[in-house]
């Protein structure tokens, strides 16, 4: 393999692991969004039945 081949394969190598890293960090906010919202419910959810309780 030629300097460069071996210089275009590491580029991309670099460009494809960029890549899954950005696409990574947006899964991860969106589970932390939908988690987050999930909680919120679940707060309601919980005052509604206390003040129903009362």
């Amino acid at each position: 393999m030629s300097t460069y081949e071996y210089d275009l394969a590491t580029s991309r190598l670099r460009e494809l692991r960029a890549e899954a890293d950005a696409a990574g960090r947006v899964r991860r906010l969106r589970a932390a969004r939908r988690w987050a919202r999930r909680a919120e419910y679940a707060t309601r959810r919980a005052a509604r039945a206390s003040a129903a309780v009362r």
